[in-house]
């Protein structure tokens, strides 16, 4: 539609060189080809079959924390439960106002901004607390807790699944940002679907697409005061334009803007880790471009960020070639990831990372490529399901095997 010039969308309108129509869809079209030949061959490589692999993966039984470790197991995951429940309610008392909440008094009238605000209005370590500990670690740990509540039937594990899903469900809601508690319902569902305590069938998906664009319309009328079936049904507005036009207007964006008004970033557009070893301050390209397209919108404190396929980003830094290199190197980074999933053991603990990395990737794509290169949510969250993994399964083992060690030491001495 955009390619074509019948899209009819206030983003494009705002362009200014017609001729990236063109050539942004050449470039979609090559990232469509490139990425999944680059997985291709990188799966042949290394002898993946994904639909034997996948099968075998789906049908295995969960393995959970063996007797020795469980005490143990538990008190570990019982203290990352509280921080992360503290962090939820230590983000609802720094955030000066909580658009979910107002929404619930009934003051609409400035929703857009607050929304504006509960995003920014956090600074310092409070937004390690709250994106790492709060938006991040609370909804995985409530995976982990479903999983090992079906599994298990215990109470210990009910309770600790309810305070996680009503932390989850908060943190998710809390700016009234309308994606989130999606993603996070279907974590759910897919954690069911790994372990086979949800068969899925046509009646089923039919209920859940039902209830989730029943949901949607809601949303859109409480939060956005949208109340005419034009905007519902219109294809260049409302959910309809959201989904199909709001997401990849911004690339096309891009192209036109890193072409002729801004410079290509090339270090600034790197991760703020990397930049900072080279004593440059990191930029990201969604927050120019809506400083250059929408700055009426920055100037009454309602414009974010026009993020895009991370292909946007990569071209704003480092231009056509930023483009080709980051295609290969993204697709590479998601087949490895695929590849080491289904090839781990099937633990409450990796099923809840691999739930994660599903839904999060996606989301990543259209978030920018310099999260692909660093991300220190991703790599925190590794390193601590890593740790729940090890006291999960191998705790015990390790134990024993040093405290032979430190057996056979005495005995020699």
């Amino acid at each position: 539609m955009i390619a074509l010039g019948i899209d009819d969308y206030y983003m494009i309108k705002r362009m200014d060189h017609e001729e990236y129509r063109i050539i942004g869809f050449i470039l979609l079209t090559l990232l469509m080809i490139l990425f999944p030949l680059t997985q291709l061959v990188v799966g042949r490589i290394l002898g993946f079959n994904s639909e034997i692999e996948f099968d075998r993966y789906l049908h295995e039984p969960v393995r959970t924390s063996v007797d020795k470790n469980r005490r143990l197991f538990r008190l570990a995951f019982g203290a990352l439960t509280a921080i992360s429940v503290l962090a939820v309610a230590y983000t609802m008392l720094k955030t000066s106002t909580v658009p979910l909440f107002e929404l619930l008094k009934g003051n609409t009238s400035e929703l857009a901004k607050m929304r504006i605000d509960a995003s920014r209005g956090i600074s310092g370590i409070d937004v390690y607390i709250r994106n790492i500990f709060a938006i991040a670690l609370t909804p995985v740990l409530s995976i982990i807790a479903f999983i090992y509540t079906t599994q298990s039937r215990a109470l210990y594990w009910k309770i600790v699944f309810f305070l996680l899903f009503m932390s989850s469900l908060v943190i998710t809601t809390y700016d009234l940002a309308k994606s989130p508690v999606f993603f996070y319902v279907i974590m759910l569902l897919l954690a069911g679907v790994f372990t086979q305590t949800l068969k899925l069938n046509w009646k089923k998906i039919s209920a859940f697409v039902i209830s989730g664009t029943v949901l949607l319309v809601i949303m859109y009328v409480a939060i956005q005061g949208v109340t005419e079936v034009e905007s519902f049904l219109s294809y260049n507005s409302g959910p309809i334009g959201r989904i199909i036009l709001a997401q990849i207007s911004p690339f096309f964006l891009h192209l036109d803007t890193y072409s002729h008004s801004i410079a290509l970033l090339e270090m600034k557009g790197l991760p703020s880790f990397i930049a900072g070893i080279f004593d440059i301050e990191q930029v990201r390209t969604a927050r120019m471009v809506m400083e250059n397209v929408f700055p009426e919108n920055v100037d009454k404190g309602t414009g974010g960020v026009l993020n895009t396929i991370f292909i946007g980003e990569a071209f704003g830094s480092f231009g056509y070639v930023g483009v080709i290199v980051c295609i290969i190197y993204v697709a590479a980074v998601v087949q490895l990831l695929y590849i080491a999933f289904l090839r781990l053991p099937k633990t409450p603990v990796v099923i809840a990372l691999t739930v994660y990395f599903t839904i999060n990737i996606p989301r990543t794509l259209v978030g920018g490529a310099a999260d692909f290169f660093f991300n220190p949510i991703w790599i925190m969250m590794t390193v601590v399901l890593a740790g729940l993994f090890i006291l999960e399964q191998y705790f015990h083992v390790i134990w024993t095997f040093l405290m032979s060690k430190v057996k056979r030491k005495k005995v020699k001495a």
